[in-house]
């Protein structure tokens, strides 16, 4: 990592939330990261998951996804 990036990450650490979320609202503003909030359904899903929903649980694991596709 540079520097500069360095030096920009260790600014961000020590400032106030407030100043933290002026610096991001710069940042949105002059470079285009958008904020994504999910939806109550995405919400609702990430909680199943985070909860053990068996309907949300993997049925397969890397390995065997891999294995079966060949890679």
């Amino acid at each position: 990592m540079s520097v500069v990036k360095e030096r920009i990450l260790g600014a961000i650490t020590v400032m106030s939330e407030e100043d933290s979320t002026k610096v991001w609202e710069f940042i949105e503003m002059h470079f285009g990261f958008p904020e994504e909030v999910p939806t109550d359904e995405e919400i609702r899903i990430i909680e199943a998951y985070e909860n053990g929903d068996p309907e949300y649980q993997p049925y397969i694991t890397h390995e065997q996804l891999k294995k079966e596709l060949g890679i």
